[in-house]
């Protein structure tokens, strides 16, 4: 043996058995020491004689120094847990087959009335994004809109496999919640809550601005700009479903003047010939080298990516859809972006001047004017306001189901909940949201420039939210169940193309990065806030506790018992993690998950039985379960840890029962990774997937 000194713990009050005894020997300087313990007697005395003598209920108090050197740190330590078992009662059992029955009479939009609430954003772009493209594309314009959008290709199989993986709403804020951390998360939650903002405030703005290019209005922009809002904030008001009629309403009479614009333009082009567009063609590549004409086609395309916005929303309801209609819905989406744009652009560099396209807005009732009369026009421009007023629509409700997410996930007020009793519309989440949007559309000065830069960022920011998401699944959650499967170079071609044309949005314009990167940081400032509360307060606590003259000021005296109430009422909420397996790296590995993403200070760990195995095999089992629970239990003493059996079959039925019972919302309950053989889908269940 070695002259290092060894030493070994022994319990206090050890027996006379000799192997629990240390045993002494001395080194050749005289000293004594313990002779270390074999691995084959682990003295855990100690640790067992805590787990025998503790008591439920009461704090898991630790011989770790407090940072805390004036005030009490009891807080900071939750009670010994317990040790359960459950039989769902017929009451949890019918309002768990209740919850899934509504669940399920939600799934009402069918393909087209789901294409209709995407749509009429998407195909609503083109009133906006025509302008923007020429200015920078020319004549080239048609080209660049065509090659925007077959980049679509890429997202579609990438969106196709995320949603079938996990079809549940708020996407991609609640894909990167079941692939990755909640502070991942909420930078997701930042930007499409930014890019739905953008989306309504760009409508609403633009609808008003096509409407003042044709008549004189008695007000200013921003005044048509807000009774938008407050027209849409009524027909939001009033539930998804007369929500979705109406969109598909207007998504149907924008289709028909469309197709009368285009039957009329091409009849029109018939007649004139190809003179105009030789013409067009002409001037607008005079003195132009190759380089600048690929210049100002790349070009075109970054901008020309702003007539797909509304592309991502669509993920946004997927829970609201029924089954198998969501790759149809991308398609139809996609197939109409591609069609319209590029081909009203032809059809414009063919019928009106090169000149009159590059300084006219309202380009498309300039082309109706040309091609049919005033009588077009008008329904053109109303078509447009129209449909500009839609995409608001669409902005509200995506926003409104991110924000009843955050609001389940704990990290908003549970006040984003409240509905209108008649429409069971969330009031909270649509006002709070119109607010917001107003806000950001006040705070730029009412310009519409800024804010339409700014959602272009934006919008590619969320895009590249799909492939990284999809990049998260597939290596932290692989044996999740879905239908179709993408090559792994379409999902680095959609990320280069997000990354390529970021950085040429930037280059075009650098202050869009400035106002992109304002808006995120004050949006992830107050997620993170709202999300880090306890945390926060415990900063605050210690700084009281630096400053003991606090502590003796009548006014000032109360504060820490304030804080400590405040904090221990934050982290009452129980959160729930449903286990099939009893290896305790694995549960300890999704413990620490809780501990470092949600503020709560009781766990419930709970397993499922059928009830008829073996008694023995029963005892067995439930035996290794104790064992672990015990040490789990002492492992994190600011968390009471509570194990739970329930008998019964894991489903959604009995899970939404239990929820019920419980009083825990299904969305604090985690679990594993269901595996390819797994029978239910992870929207009847209502879970959290927090490991692989």
């Amino acid at each position: 043996m070695s002259e290092k000194e060894c030493i070994s713990l022994v319990p206090l009050h050890s027996s006379e058995n000799s192997s629990s005894r240390t045993n002494y020997s001395r080194t050749n300087l005289g000293s004594l020491v313990a002779t270390p313990p074999l691995f084959n007697q682990p003295q855990f005395d100690i640790v067992l004689r805590r787990q025998h003598s503790r008591q439920e209920g009461k704090p898991k108090f630790t011989a770790v120094p407090s940072r805390f050197l004036n005030l009490t740190n009891d807080f900071e330590f939750a009670g010994w847990g317990s040790i359960s078992h459950l039989t769902l009662v017929p009451e949890d059992i019918h309002q768990g087959d209740v919850e899934l029955t509504s669940f399920r009479e939600q799934q009402v939009l069918g393909q087209f009335t789901a294409s209709a609430l995407a749509a009429n954003d998407i195909l609503g772009g083109v009133f906006y994004t025509l302008p923007s493209v020429v200015a920078l594309a020319g004549v080239y314009s048609p080209i660049s809109l065509f090659v925007a959008a077959l980049t679509l290709f890429l997202w579609r199989p990438v969106m196709e496999e995320m949603a079938s993986a996990l079809p549940i709403s708020g996407a991609p804020y609640t894909y990167l919640l079941n692939v990755s951390t909640k502070s991942v998360a909420l930078f997701g939650a930042a930007l499409l809550l930014l890019d739905f903002s953008a989306t309504a405030v760009v409508s609403a703005a633009t609808a008003t601005s096509y409407l003042a290019g044709e008549v004189s209005l008695p007000f200013p922009v921003y005044v048509g700009a807000a009774f938008v809002f407050v027209l849409f904030t009524v027909v939001s008001l009033s539930g998804l479903r007369e929500s979705a009629r109406v969109a598909t309403g207007v998504l149907a009479m924008h289709v028909v003047v469309m197709i009368m614009l285009i039957v009329a333009s091409v009849i029109a082009w018939g007649r004139g010939g190809m003179a105009q567009f030789r013409s067009n063609w002409s001037l607008g590549h005079v003195g132009l080298s190759p380089a600048a004409i690929a210049r100002q086609v790349f070009n075109g395309v970054c901008i020309g990516m702003l007539g797909l916005t509304g592309f991502e929303c669509a993920p946004s309801y997927t829970s609201k859809m029924k089954q198998n209609c969501y790759p149809k819905v991308l398609r139809n989406l996609h197939l109409s972006a591609l069609v319209l744009t590029s081909g009203v652009m032809l059809l414009v560099m063919a019928l009106l001047p090169l000149d009159v396209v590059e300084s006219g807005n309202n380009i498309l009732s300039l082309l109706a004017q040309k091609v049919a009369g005033r009588w077009l026009r008008i329904m053109v421009v109303v078509d447009a306001v129209v449909v500009l007023c839609a995409g608001v629509l669409t902005g509200i409700l995506s926003a409104c189901e991110l924000l009843v997410k955050l609001s389940c996930d704990l990290i908003l007020p549970r006040v984003f909940l409240a509905t209108v009793p008649a429409t069971g519309a969330p009031y909270v989440a649509v006002i709070s949201f119109i607010a917001f949007s107003a806000l950001i559309y006040a705070s730029t000065g009412a310009n519409l420039i800024v804010i339409s830069q700014m959602f272009a960022m934006v919008w590619l920011a969320v895009m590249a939210l799909f492939p990284v998401s999809l990049l998260l699944l597939r290596f932290s959650r692989p044996r999740l169940p879905r239908a179709s499967q993408c090559s792994l170079f379409v999902v680095a071609g959609a990320i280069s193309v997000t990354v390529t044309v970021a950085a040429g949005n930037v280059a075009i314009d650098p202050t869009i990065a400035g106002w992109f990167a304002l808006y995120l940081i004050i949006l992830l400032v107050l997620f993170y806030t709202s999300q880090n509360k306890v945390t926060i307060l415990r900063w605050v606590y210690w700084a009281y506790d630096q400053l003991p003259w606090l502590h003796r000021r009548q006014f000032t005296k109360g504060w820490g018992d304030g804080l400590i109430r405040h904090m221990r009422k934050l982290r009452r909420q129980e959160v729930c993690l449903l286990v099939k397996t009893d290896e305790i790296n694995n549960l300890f590995n999704m413990i620490l998950y809780v501990r470092g993403n949600e503020e709560t200070s009781h766990l419930k760990i709970v397993h499922f039985h059928s009830g008829d195995i073996p008694s023995e095999m029963e005892a067995n089992a439930r035996s290794k379960y104790i064992v672990l629970h015990s040490f789990l239990d002492e492992a994190f003493p600011e968390i009471t840890v509570d194990l739970m059996f329930v008998e019964g079959q894991f489903d959604p039925k009995n899970l939404a029962a239990l929820a019920h019972h419980l009083k825990i919302p299904r969305s604090l309950m985690f679990m594993s990774s269901p595996g390819p053989n797994f029978r239910y889908s992870v929207a009847e269940l209502g879970t959290r997937i927090i490991s692989i």
